[in-house]
């Protein structure tokens, strides 16, 4: 059929309309504008500031001072450094925060759980305990992933008596420095709670405990079982006048390997594995997070030694703060930083480091 011309004419016509009127009507309509992107890095960013802003650190190891000084960076914590053959703290970064009245231990109190466990007898290294529906554990792997429900049915075996007992013999609600006037004791319950003691077996909840009362509690594990008085020489006297002081001699060596393989665990594939140095020297330590009600805001912990054969120093990380990022698998990070910088300076390997440091110490505070 044949089309007139002018039909022709007014179709092309109505088509070119259309293709204006639509274009136009693009045209008008604004671009929607992207969503913004979410990125987990805003939801942890930790709380920030100068941990070593009131220190006074004339005295400290020089070496460790510093690179604990650039692990931690600008987070909120502390860091305390020292001997574990000894006693001689090498350094403490955040002093404020270290010389506080006490955190709660979270899980760093397993350990001593532990300790009284094996030695009371209620546990062994390879008693299966149920933790969960079809799921059971023994020591090393409780300590490894830090599991709640065992230690607080090793608590629960043991009763608040005998947890006590043993708090009070690591040192726990005491000072364990000699000459260090700031140290403060921090608070270990006289009774139970009054809604049962389960959380204070795995959390040690109602507990205040201090980096310097971790920090010897690991140096006991470290060396065999003495117990170092923590001393802190700040002047050139002190320095030179330094000599080690027992507090207390515990008969637990037999026990030690028990604990030493939990703890070494929880670095090679647990919840330490952060700090882990395939390449460096060995350590061994626990985590703790928890929530503290009594500060406000997370904690973490990571209480640690190396090496584990001749075990030359004890570190304790402590964060607090509101981020998601306050973590005993955090703080573990930051001492694993610690560990790879000193072995890349030698420090495990130079055996006059001792005497090194304190000329360095001498020699700086002279000036």
């Amino acid at each position: 059929m044949r089309r007139h011309p002018a039909a022709k004419e007014a179709i092309s016509l109505l088509a070119l309309i259309l293709v204006g009127a639509l274009g136009a009507f693009g045209a008008a309509q604004p671009k929607p504008k992207p969503k913004p992107r979410r990125t987990h890095h805003s939801r942890v960013v930790p709380d920030r500031g100068d941990p070593t802003k009131y220190d006074v650190a004339d005295f400290d190891d020089p070496v460790v001072r510093q690179i604990a000084v650039d692990a931690l960076g600008h987070e909120k914590g502390s860091v305390l450094a020292m001997d574990p053959t000894t006693g001689r703290i090498l350094a403490v970064v955040n002093q404020k925060m270290a010389f506080s009245s006490g955190f709660e231990p979270c899980s760093t109190i397993k350990p001593v759980i532990a300790l009284a466990g094996l030695q009371e007898g209620a546990i062994t290294r390879d008693t299966m305990i149920h933790v969960g529906r079809r799921r059971y554990m023994d020591l090393t792997e409780a300590m490894a992933h830090s599991n709640n429900n065992f230690f607080q049915e090793v608590g629960t075996r043991l009763g608040f008596e005998t947890v006590h007992k043993y708090a009070t013999l690591v040192g726990l609600g005491d000072r364990v420095g000699y000459g260090i006037p700031e140290e403060q004791t921090g608070k270990l319950p006289e009774h139970p709670p009054l809604f049962g003691g389960a959380r204070m077996y795995s959390f040690g909840q109602g507990i205040k405990i201090t980096p310097f009362q971790l920090a010897s509690i690991a140096s006991t594990f470290a060396n065999g079982g003495t117990q170092f008085y923590l001393q802190y020489p700040r002047t050139q006297e002190e320095i030179r006048d330094f000599q080690p002081r027992i507090r207390r001699q515990l008969d637990i060596a037999p026990l030690l390997p028990d604990l030493r393989e939990g703890m070494l665990a929880a670095v090679l594939y647990g919840t330490a594995k952060r700090s882990n140095d395939p390449y460096g020297e060995q350590a061994l330590g626990k985590t703790g997070t928890c929530n503290d009600e009594s500060v406000g805001g997370r904690l973490g912990w990571f209480v640690s030694y190396a090496d584990e054969a001749h075990p030359k120093i004890v570190i304790v990380v402590l964060l607090h703060g509101g981020s998601r990022i306050i973590s005993g698998p955090h703080a573990s990070e930051i001492a694993g930083r610690i560990y790879r910088s000193l072995y890349v300076k030698n420090y495990f390997n130079d055996t006059s480091a001792s005497n090194r440091d304190s000329s360095a110490m001498a020699a700086g505070a002279s000036h």
